[in-house]
C-alpha cells in the first residue's frame, strides 16, 4: 500500500450517554451557581496558578459538563485558592467552592 503522508484521525465525538455524570451532578448540588457561568474567561485570565502552570478553570468547568472526569484530579491540584477568579466573575460563581466540591466528589465517588 502506498503511503500518502497522512493518516485517519480517531473520532473525537463525545457520547454523553456513556459518560459518568455522577461528579457533575454532585458538584451541581453542592455549588448551584455553576449554572450561571457564561464562559467569558475572566476567571482564567486572572488566575495566578494559570500564569505558572497550564491550569485553566474554564477547562475544568467544560470537563465537568462533558462528564470527562479522569483528568479532573490532576487539574484541580494546580489551583492555589487565591480567589482572584471569584473576584472577577461577572456572574458571581463561587469558584473556590466549586474546586473544593470537585475534590470532595472525586474522593467520594472516585
Amino acid at each position: 500500500m502506498k503511503d500518502f503522508g497522512y493518516s485517519v484521525l480517531k473520532d473525537e465525538t463525545i457520547d454523553y450517554d456513556r459518560q459518568d455524570m455522577r461528579i457533575a451532578k454532585y458538584v451541581l448540588l453542592q455549588e448551584p451557581s455553576i449554572q450561571l457561568c457564561i464562559g467569558c474567561g475572566s476567571c482564567s485570565g486572572t488566575c495566578a496558578a494559570g500564569h505558572f502552570t497550564e491550569f485553566n478553570i474554564r477547562r475544568v468547568h467544560t470537563l465537568i459538563r462533558r462528564g470527562e472526569t479522569r483528568l479532573l484530579k490532576k487539574e484541580i491540584q494546580k489551583c492555589m485558592f487565591c480567589g482572584k477568579c471569584q473576584l472577577v466573575c461577572p456572574r458571581g460563581v463561587n469558584l473556590r467552592n466549586l474546586i473544593l466540591s470537585i475534590n470532595k466528589a472525586i474522593e467520594q465517588i472516585g
